[in-house]
């Protein structure tokens, strides 16, 4: 990771330690000698904090858990399941676009690009920040996992009334960070094409976390891309 990485002063200042930690010097030499060996990674540098960026700590209402960045070349820009505009659309994200549509009426968007969503207070985190070209779950051994376990842990204990949408049962296994007291909790398949149709398709996720977010006295989302 190069000196260039920046990450929002919001979140600098609750996950300072974290940057202390030796897990996270591990996560740089990790990279670094993934780059030696010539590896292409995802995503770039400056697009690492992404998501953190454009949604600071104080303004998140909704968390959206993905695994790690999509793995092919123009796809991962640091906020889960989006794609810039003129990448095509992945095929988990038509399937969140067909939910979307089922539960609000809303078209299928003609891009995939969900930054409006984190300008609203949507935090597109993914649970690994960063892989190698065309090979998927790579930077599983890096350590991220701390980081980003970190990053669930002081949202649930530092804020209130946090909708958390956790997609599959990898987003589920991060159920023990989150206080049920304190924030909602929605849990269904993966939207991917091999899991969509047992129970992410029809869960209706975004019209309940608008409900939740109006009950808590906050404003809603508008889901439509």
């Amino acid at each position: 990771m190069s000196k260039e990485v920046q990450i929002h002063a919001s979140w600098k200042k609750v996950l300072d330690d974290e940057f202390k930690q030796d897990y996270f010097s591990k996560i740089k030499t990790f990279i670094l000698n993934e780059k030696s060996k010539g590896k292409v990674i995802y995503p770039s540098g400056s697009l690492l904090f992404n998501a953190f960026n454009l949604t600071p700590f104080e303004q998140v209402k909704v968390v959206i858990l993905g695994q790690d960045p999509y793995h092919g070349p123009g796809q991962a820009h640091g906020l889960s399941f989006s794609v810039p505009k003129g990448v095509k659309k992945p095929p988990s994200l038509l399937n969140i676009y067909k939910e979307l549509n089922q539960d609000l009426g809303y078209p299928i968007a003609e891009h995939g690009n969900l930054e409006a969503w984190t300008h609203q207070g949507v935090f597109l985190l993914n649970a690994l920040l960063t892989v190698n070209e065309n090979e998927p779950a790579s930077h599983k051994a890096a350590g991220w996992e701390n980081f980003t376990n970190a990053v669930i842990y002081h949202l649930s204990e530092q804020r209130e009334n946090l909708v958390f949408m956790l997609w599959g049962q990898f987003a589920q296994q991060k159920e023990l960070l989150i206080n049920p007291q304190k924030h909602l909790i929605l849990k269904a398949a993966h939207p991917s094409p091999f899991s969509a149709h047992n129970g992410f398709l029809g869960c209706r996720h975004f019209s309940a976390a608008n409900t939740y977010l109006t009950v808590t006295g906050q404003s809603t989302i508008n889901w439509k891309i």
